[in-house]
């Protein structure tokens, strides 16, 4: 991916507009602004939201208390605060702000895109010491492999997670390897080997470094395709973590039957499979999902026709296959928005993924109708987590000279995860 596929925040300055002015372009309503609300209120957990019902990991990053100035200072006065530390600061820090990410974060992002363009695009300031990174755990981690020894990359708010990323842990990931390992060691060496491991970029660094280390690599939603044919050209089988949908949506549209793509349950033998259908598995799916894309299903699409005929469907890969199979096209964050740049004629979009990219892009298309297909609430819960508050936090303790937050990935697990993500970058779709 490069740079140039990033969006500036210039591109975006008019954003900030009301959600609940732009959920007027939906049929009824669309996602519920309710996680607007500080994250310091957020109950224990993922907190409210689309992730709501996911379980919390035990060692779960945790966010200390923040000085109370932040937590009672006025939207004007957290505004002018961090306007004014980012002027201090110019090239010293950029700031990096993710699709997903809540408006009142990303009008101060100097970029805007999604997790590995965020990466790279922060590889083009020279200058800059600190690199904040307005997104969630793994998004930082990986900004931390690419980025030079003198940079610090920082999270504003340290318990901004992923709950799909956190459905695939080492211990259980290691676990598979080595059913699978002792599964296929007497299958005929032909060259290649028994199983390719290949994670989505949503994962933890730890994971990054093990599919590097074990001949796999990285893939993101817009290049998995081409990451599986080279898995392929390497390995007989696959097995591909942590989300199940991206796999079996992507392995799928390759002509891969749904009987060759087994799911590994963790903490099951053969991952709650025999091994017959092991030996004939073609792509094996961890049981993985993302908490937003899972809520949308073939109903709302449907619905969507039925009000706005000749509607344009477009949904994330995350999202479950049926909703796939039902859409017009699926596609990366990236792909949404180049799809929606490059309709020349007023369209009515129906958009399957998360709220906040769907409402920038209905603001910044105003020709166009654009609304999200779930009628309820389809928020990045944990993305919520970097407000304003935190923002100016971490900014004005730079400007003091005080690095807090910072994402640190150990050197065990860096060379390793840089390898799975230079191969991701040579596979380009």
């Amino acid at each position: 991916m490069n740079s140039h596929h990033i969006q500036t925040a210039e591109a975006t300055g008019s954003v900030a507009q009301n959600i609940a002015q732009l959920n007027l372009l939906a049929p009824e309503s669309t996602c519920s602004t309710d996680l607007a609300a500080s994250p310091w209120d957020t109950p224990a957990g993922y907190g409210p939201g689309a992730s709501q019902e996911d379980q919390i990991p035990s060692g779960y990053p945790v966010q200390s208390s923040i000085p109370e100035e932040y937590l009672k200072a006025s939207d004007e006065e957290l505004d002018a605060r961090i306007v004014a530390a980012k002027a201090t600061l110019g090239d010293k820090a950029v700031i990096l702000g993710h699709f997903y990410q809540r408006d009142e974060v990303v009008k101060y992002a100097d970029f805007v895109g999604d997790s590995f363009q965020l990466a790279n695009a922060a590889l083009t300031r020279d200058k800059a010491e600190a690199i904040v990174f307005c997104g969630v755990h793994f998004m930082a981690e990986t900004a931390d492999i690419l980025s030079r020894e003198d940079q610090a990359v920082i999270l504003p708010n340290l318990a901004a997670g992923c709950s799909m990323a956190d459905m695939a842990d080492g211990p259980s990931v290691q676990q598979c390897w080595e059913e699978l390992t002792a599964l296929y060691k007497d299958e005929e060496d032909d060259g290649r080997m028994p199983v390719i491991p290949v994670t989505y970029m949503n994962c933890s660094a730890e994971l990054k470094a093990f599919v590097g280390r074990n001949g796999g690599l990285v893939c993101t939603s817009s290049n998995a395709a081409t990451v599986l044919e080279w898995a392929f050209e390497r390995g007989r089988r696959v097995l591909f973590f942590p989300d199940q949908h991206l796999g079996r949506n992507t392995a799928k549209a390759m002509g891969i039957a749904l009987e060759q793509m087994p799911m590994w349950t963790p903490r099951k033998a053969l991952g709650g499979n025999d091994e017959a259908i092991m030996h004939d598995a073609k792509v094996i799916l961890w049981h993985g999902f993302c908490s937003v894309h899972k809520r949308f299903n073939p109903a709302q699409i449907a619905k969507a026709r039925q009000e706005f005929p000749g509607v344009r469907v477009i949904v994330h890969p995350e999202c479950p296959m049926e909703v796939v199979d039902a859409a017009d096209e699926a596609g990366s964050t990236d792909y949404i928005q180049k799809a929606i740049a490059g309709a020349t004629e007023p369209t009515t979009f129906a958009i399957g993924t998360e709220i906040n990219m769907v409402n920038r892009l209905a603001a910044q298309y105003p020709q166009h109708n654009i609304f999200c297909l779930d009628p309820v609430i389809c928020p990045c819960s944990t993305m919520y987590r970097i407000h304003p508050g935190y923002l100016a936090w971490v900014l004005e303790e730079l400007v003091a000279g005080r690095v807090v937050n910072q994402i640190t990935v150990p050197k065990d697990q860096q060379g390793d995860a840089k390898i799975a993500l230079e191969r991701m970058l040579a596979a380009k779709p």
